[in-house]
């Protein structure tokens, strides 16, 4: 097995000073901004690690460098480390959604000595068809993110939360089509790749699985296998969430997110 390459992530600590250490790990195509709503329940009682994938940034903030891919789903997970290890954090709590959530099992089973307790949001251990990816980041190459920013953000809400809260859907559209193609396309050949069910036995962090119902991405059938697979999970399913549950139902993510990682660091 080759070793991963170097990717160095943008990232940013804040917090209590002394507090337990939860990195938070964004869904493709979405920045640092995806956990707006959970900083109120989090940021008084974490020491919060936000990063950005490779081509990812918030409006107006940095971007995470995009190298030329593929990449594989351990780049990803040594670039988290690295950032990590930029910031002086050895040991941490681990919340990804999506693709944060894939990188999150990466670690927890490769590094299990580095991770203290993981919730996996709107994830999934295995994400076919592959060529559908390949597909996607061939056409991002050559026509840029905007081209499928419409049609990609349509499976983060539901119909009823885009109706209530269309500024919402908009912001979210809008950071995925400013997302930079070198980065997204690489990250989405990285999903194509991606096989981590063998590896959720290796798994001993304390782990909560949050699906939503209405999730057209990642289906609870994903979070399910998902908890299956990993000793001692539990999966909760989240109704009237789509792909970004914790955006459009983000009360009860935050409550269950403070629940489960209370006092595991």
């Amino acid at each position: 097995m080759s070793e991963p390459r170097s990717l160095r992530l943008a990232a940013r600590i804040d917090g209590p000073p002394g507090a337990p250490v939860l990195v938070l790990g964004n869904s493709l195509g979405t920045s640092t901004m995806l956990w707006q709503r959970q900083l109120p329940a989090l940021a008084g009682q974490f020491r919060l690690v936000r990063y950005e994938h490779p081509g990812h940034g918030p409006v107006g903030g940095e971007f995470s460098p995009a190298p030329p891919g593929p990449y594989a789903l351990a780049d990803l997970g040594a670039g988290v480390l690295a950032a990590l290890d930029r910031l002086g954090v050895t040991r941490v709590l681990y919340c990804g959604v999506s693709l944060g959530g894939m990188i999150g099992m990466w670690l927890a089973a490769t590094v299990p000595e580095r991770i203290a307790g993981l919730a996996l949001c709107c994830t999934s251990a295995y994400l076919p068809p592959a060529q559908m990816w390949r597909e996607r980041a061939a056409t991002v190459r050559a026509d840029g993110t905007g081209v499928i920013a419409r049609q990609v953000a349509g499976r983060w809400f539901t119909s009823a939360f885009a109706a209530a809260e269309p500024d919402v859907t908009a912001e979210f559209t809008s950071g995925l089509a400013a997302t930079q193609p070198a980065g997204y396309a690489g990250c989405c050949e990285a999903i194509a790749a991606m096989d981590l069910r063998p590896r959720l036995a290796a798994i001993r962090a304390p782990a909560l699985v949050i699906a939503g119902a209405e999730d057209p991405a990642t289906p609870p059938s994903h979070g399910a296998l998902i908890a299956a697979g990993i000793q001692g999970a539990r999966l909760r399913v989240i109704r009237g969430g789509a792909h970004l549950a914790n955006v459009s139902q983000a009360g009860e993510v935050s409550a269950a997110l403070v629940q489960h990682l209370q006092g595991l660091s």
